[in-house]
């Protein structure tokens, strides 16, 4: 298709041609959820779509990944559009007709809609190929939740043949509205790191406590001690949280166990305060022998770096979907929650676009049981990238 002096006309009505076919394939891949890794129904659905559009791609990037190649009409840069597929361990209770077939798992954080909207952008982009001075690389990732398929598909080469040169991926934001869009400069979102600790006393009768060591009191005592790591151990300037998110011990009412596990995450957008919270948290937990003659066995593991959005792609592509749109486009502030597209930013310059998701009347949130997106965010968010993709390929 030749793209007359108005592409914002042309993108648009590509995009209302095949709204309603999205909002099919995303129903069917919501009432579908499969877990990270797991994802080979819907790898295939998007086989099936990129084939259907004659985009040549491969399967099985990163164990259950999808990766498709547009080639514009010109020589240029490459640009990666990051798009994840997983579902969460999550019962669904929205009642919706395309609600979830399979039992505790559910798309409640609107991956099903992230991967129709880059199928979207796919049928466009194929479309207006010839006005493309460079190559568009469709990364459909799986196992973002899990924080661990970036890193597969990195391991697998997908940064190369073609090499990347810089990337955009998205996110719908059910605290914005439908048709509006959010960026963020530098630092967008945490670095997200993971601590396993057991705590091991010595277990004996409830009764005669004095013959134990327990373990209960001291991780109870340790939990209440973690809470300081944030407020006396990192600079206050810098965004951090640490949060417990499980603790297990005992199996009954009249024993004292011999272990307990606290498990919890922490969130930081400096590197000077991951490096303090986990000495902190490593030192509080060696000091539980002394104090409370435990011993605490400390797994920490550093997840994915923070997310920092880099200029060189943020700017253009606001600047194109304010071309798309008009004014709706709005600064807004960091966020503690991790994305391990961060793992492709730490190569190439990139950035990550906030969709507005928000039905009226509604106040959802991801990750909850009940979870709808307003589906026109499918449509916006295919002319937001599609326009973005040509401006960046100009």
């Amino acid at each position: 298709m030749t793209l007359p002096n108005d592409p914002t006309t042309a993108i648009r009505e590509l995009t209302q041609r095949i709204e309603p076919q999205l909002i099919e394939i995303r129903r069917d891949i919501h009432a579908h959820p499969e877990l990270g890794f797991e994802e080979v129904r819907t790898a295939g659905v998007v086989a099936r779509e990129l084939a259907r559009l004659g985009i040549p791609h491969q399967t099985k990037v990163g164990k259950t990944g999808v990766v498709g190649l547009i080639e514009g009409g010109r020589p240029g840069p490459v640009l990666a559009i990051r798009a994840d597929m997983d579902a969460l361990p999550i019962e669904e209770t929205s009642g919706l007709p395309w609600a979830s077939t399979r039992p505790g798992l559910m798309h409640a954080c609107g991956h099903d809609i992230h991967t129709t909207t880059l199928l979207g952008v796919a049928t466009v982009l194929k479309d207006i190929a010839p006005q493309l001075a460079g190559t568009v690389k469709l990364v459909f990732q799986p196992a973002e939740e899990g924080l661990g398929g970036m890193r597969a598909m990195l391991d697998a080469g997908v940064m190369d043949a073609p090499k990347i040169d810089f990337a955009l991926a998205f996110h719908n934001h059910p605290d914005m509205p439908v048709g509006h869009f959010g960026f963020v400069h530098g630092p967008a979102l945490a670095a997200s790191d993971g601590f396993d600790i057991t705590v091991r006393g010595k277990s004996g009768h409830a009764a005669y406590p004095h013959t134990t060591i327990d373990p209960l009191v001291a991780a109870a005592m340790l939990v209440t001690q973690l809470q300081t790591v944030v407020s006396r151990e990192v600079n206050p300037v810098h965004p951090a949280v640490v949060t417990v998110g499980a603790i297990n011990g005992g199996t009954t009412y009249n024993i004292i166990p011999d272990s307990c596990a606290i498990k919890g995450t922490v969130r930081t957008l400096h590197t000077q305060a991951r490096d303090a919270a986990e000495a902190a948290i490593r030192r509080l937990c060696a000091g539980m022998l002394d104090g409370m003659r435990v011993t605490c066995e400390v797994r920490y593991r550093r997840g994915v770096p923070l997310l920092r959005n880099d200029d060189r792609v943020l700017e253009p592509t606001v600047a194109a979907v304010r071309k798309q749109f008009g004014d709706v486009v709005d600064e807004g502030v960091p966020s503690l929650g991790g994305e391990d597209f961060a793992l492709m930013a730490d190569l190439v310059p990139s950035f990550q676009l906030r969709v507005g998701s928000s039905q009226p009347g509604r106040e959802d949130k991801l990750h909850n049981s009940a979870y709808q997106p307003d589906e026109r965010c499918i449509g916006y968010g295919v002319q937001a990238l599609a326009r973005a993709a040509l401006e960046l390929l100009a």
